[in-house]
């Protein structure tokens, strides 16, 4: 792990240092008729969290060094089966390995379609296997809820991955993206691309779900004080093929909206290929949320101005710690632990924010390639 984030230090320095001029001109070829400001070209950033968080890892392995592992079996369950989580597999697998957890007893588990029912019914066959911990990107936070109380009152390990779990008795501790904070990056792109004057829609698969309310509530707030306004909030319902659909749809009835938001992993390809069809690569400007490895082949080409992306890699790396952690030093002492490296509200441990734009690109597949993610 210390090899991979000495990798990131120097990928980092290597991708902050490029300029707005040394991004992809195509970014700022596609001007849009009214706009208040000449479009610009997006100068991203591959700067995370990692520093820290390998410290926090290096923290919970020296509090397990000598202790016996053989009772730890845990799990990584997410809410679609989608390219983004094979970082966060990859992760997880090796998050055990270097803990000495066998992988019969790392399990992880995406739901082939993203429904409520797959991912129930895994928790349902991971409690039967006894397990004693697993990290969680719920589908729907709010039934979860009671799910979560009856794990955590039979001594189950419960870890919020991804969206935050308000309310529920894994509210305690987060770890994934600060939400708001990645919404208004992609709000503050896609002002950028826009010139400060435009209309937007927002293509997301779920509007309850917390991660989602809340980018989308950064991605306006940064949007206030110009002249761009959000049009439409389409619900894809984890469908990528939906998502191209209600694009194509939106692109169709509204010919004056120029630009699209896509908040989950697979809608920045799904409306790249919307805009594409339309015909409209130059005016309906993309910004996307996740590196989708489609996603980040829309970026290549320009269709796609920029993406905001976290670190499923160490969201599945850093779990894996942490649930091995709660199981065999206790939950007051592994948050002891945590403590120090949380974000001011006091319950995200944060696996950072990054904009991925064409100029950003090479760096950014360096720095997954020293990762061992294909």
């Amino acid at each position: 792990m210390a090899a991979a984030t000495a990798v990131l230090i120097s990928l980092t320095a290597a991708g902050c240092s490029k300029s707005a001029g040394g991004s992809d001109s195509s970014n700022s070829a596609g001007s849009n008729a009214g706009s208040s400001a000449a479009p610009v070209a997006l100068a991203g950033s591959v700067t995370f969290n990692q520093t820290n968080l390998a410290k926090l890892d290096a923290a919970l392995k020296s509090a397990l060094a000598g202790k016996d592992v053989s009772k730890v079996d845990i799990a990584m369950v997410v809410n679609v089966a989608a390219d983004y989580w094979k970082a966060g597999q990859v992760g997880f697998l090796k998050g055990c390995s270097d803990l000495g957890v066998p992988k019969s007893k790392c399990t992880y588990f995406a739901p082939a379609n993203g429904k409520l029912t797959e991912q129930n019914s895994e928790l349902e066959t991971l409690r039967s296997q006894g397990v004693t911990g697993y990290s969680i990107s719920a589908i729907d936070p709010t039934s979860a809820a009671g799910t979560i109380h009856s794990d955590v009152q039979k001594g189950i390990s419960v870890l919020a991955i991804d969206s935050p779990l308000p309310g529920t008795d894994a509210a305690s501790l987060y770890l994934g993206t600060p939400n708001y904070t990645a919404g208004f990056q992609a709000g503050t792109a896609m002002k950028q691309v826009l010139g400060g004057k435009g209309k937007v829609a927002i293509l997301v698969g779920s509007l309850t779900a917390s991660n989602a309310t809340q980018r989308i509530a950064g991605f306006e707030a940064a949007l206030k004080g110009t002249k761009i306004t959000v049009a439409q909030k389409v619900n894809d319902n984890l469908q990528a093929s939906t998502a191209t659909s209600d694009a194509e749809t939106i692109l169709a009835n509204n010919p004056d909206v120029n630009g699209l938001y896509g908040v989950y992993s697979y809608d920045g390809p799904a409306l790249a290929q919307a805009v594409t069809s339309a015909g409209k690569t130059s005016s309906v400007h993309i910004v996307s949320d996740d590196s989708d490895s489609q996603t980040l082949k829309f970026i290549q080409s320009g269709v796609i101005s920029g993406t905001v992306v976290q670190m499923p890699y160490q969201q599945g790396y850093t779990g894996a710690y942490l649930l091995a952690a709660e199981k065999v030093l206790g939950k007051a002492k592994t948050m002891a632990i945590v403590k120090p490296y949380l974000e001011k509200d006091g319950s995200t441990l944060s696996s950072g924010v990054g904009l991925v734009t064409k100029s950003d690109l090479s760096a950014y597949q360096s720095l997954e390639s020293q990762l061992g993610i294909g």
